[in-house]
């Protein structure tokens, strides 16, 4: 049928849609505020102290 077909294509559209904006998401850069707040996580399971 002519709608099934139709549905394919939307769920196929929909799903590269997905794909792209996920890879996008990906490639992004970690913010700085949460890499400071990896480094200060990693110094204290390390025994490094007190949070600054």
């Amino acid at each position: 049928m002519a709608h099934d077909s139709e549905n394919e294509h939307v769920l196929r559209q929909i799903d590269e849609n997905l794909k792209r904006v996920y890879q996008q998401k990906l490639d992004e850069d970690l913010p700085d505020r949460f890499k400071s707040l990896i480094e200060q996580l990693k110094t204290q399971s390390q025994g490094g102290g007190a949070p600054r």
